[in-house]
């Protein structure tokens, strides 16, 4: 790009199915992620190379309802060329789901002031087909409602260390959990958890805790044990990939993202509807 150019911030939502993927971030050649699909098919639209930043990067096998992103162009294009000129190189399992321009200080990552994510539970003695990559498959019964109060151990700013993962390369293992809550609706238990920001693996570290009170397994303040005990070896299993979902992200100071990037109730499993 000319530094004559003018060059416009755009943000964009980013709704990805991760069974293929990696995770999000690119790496070395032949392995497949989520940014290279998209950086590749927003530079086709903008005719010139384009680097993305997302609110939050997925590991490998995590889904995405509403990842959030932005990119800097030179092109001009108004939002519906890039959602369908995007979407016409994007392979059927990511998606353009809205582009909105915002100002040059927005930033997906430093904006964000929390960030939702699901984890779903298929909980049933069959195991399912249509979501064998889709959720976690769970054949013990769950009690929903004591895994439910048993999360709320969670809330608040503490030091997660015993649901980080080893590899974790967060400075700080402190978090704010501002919201955690476990519901059923048929076959199908999942857990919405919103904080400000969250460590390597710890949704699922929190999900594998809790899914053990829900079989009878640990006692209802287990979570408030290993909390206390910062100590990773004392956390249980890690609950498996294909059952978390990245689902919204909150800009209170940018609100014409905000709009677009808050979690919703859309259905996630074919034929499935998770509203509460």
């Amino acid at each position: 790009m000319s530094e004559t150019e003018q060059v416009q911030r755009w943000c964009a939502g980013v709704e990805y199915d991760g069974s293929a993927y990696r995770g999000w971030q690119t790496q070395q050649a032949g392995v497949p992620t989520v940014e290279e699909e998209l950086t590749r098919a927003l530079a086709f639209v903008a005719n010139h190379p384009v680097d993305v930043t997302c609110a939050g990067r997925t590991d490998a096998e995590v889904h995405a309802l509403s990842q959030v992103v932005h990119f800097s162009s030179s092109a001009r294009r108004d939002p519906r060329a890039w959602i369908l000129g995007g979407n016409s190189r994007l392979p059927d399992d990511v998606n353009l789901r809205w582009v909105v321009p915002v100002p040059d200080d927005f930033h997906a990552r430093y904006s964000a002031r929390s960030r939702t994510y699901r984890y779903v539970i298929w909980n049933r003695q069959a195991r399912t087909a249509l979501g064998r990559n889709r959720a976690c498959w769970v054949y013990h019964r769950l009690n929903a409602d004591v895994m439910d109060r048993a999360a709320r151990h969670l809330l608040g700013e503490h030091d997660f260390s015993a649901f980080r993962a080893v590899a974790c390369q967060s400075k700080t293992p402190f978090r704010n959990v501002e919201y955690i809550r476990v519901q059923r609706s048929g076959d199908l238990v999942w857990m919405d958890v919103r904080a400000n920001a969250f460590l390597h693996h710890m949704v699922r570290n929190i999900a594998g805790v809790l899914i053990a009170v829900g079989k009878g397994e640990a006692p209802e303040d287990w979570p408030a044990q290993v909390l206390a005990l910062r100590d990773r070896t004392q956390g249980g299993v890690t609950a498996p990939a294909a059952g978390l979902y990245f689902i919204g992200v909150r800009y209170p100071d940018f609100p014409e993202v905000d709009a677009l990037s808050r979690p919703g109730d859309e259905p996630l499993l074919p034929g499935t509807s998770l509203g509460g």
